[in-house]
């Protein structure tokens, strides 16, 4: 099994991805200033995983469109649009070491865990 993976960057502004595709997302924006400074806090740029979607409401009921969202329900839109943060690039996720599939649920976790680390191992 060949661990290494190629990573192929889209430029969101681009193309975005199809809708509930589970993507690596380079997002780049400014974090918040230091309580009682003036100045800006650092302006980043990261890699996360988040989904892309065309329709998502926020927990306040905000309906956005063309979106991307993370596990913690933060929303990103691609990059130009107006967000305080934006997504920049996307990639699509790798699969699974050892398999084809991007998630395994239930009683076929643990086999699928036990051929990725090979008939040797014990989980």
């Amino acid at each position: 099994m060949n661990p290494n993976t190629v990573v192929t960057w889209v430029d969101a502004r681009e193309r975005l991805p199809k809708p509930g595709m589970p993507v690596a997302a380079a997002i780049t924006g400014r974090y918040p200033a230091e309580p009682g400074t003036t100045p800006p806090g650092e302006e980043f740029w990261l890699v996360m995983p988040m989904v892309f979607t065309d329709r998502h409401f926020a927990d306040d009921g905000t309906e956005h469109r063309d979106c991307f969202f993370d596990s913690d329900g933060v929303v990103r839109l691609p990059y130009g649009m107006d967000s305080e943060e934006t997504v920049t690039h996307w990639a699509a996720l790798p699969t699974l070491p050892g398999g084809t599939t991007h998630h395994v649920l239930g009683e076929d976790v643990r086999p699928a865990l036990r051929n990725a680390w090979g008939a040797g191992s014990v989980v």
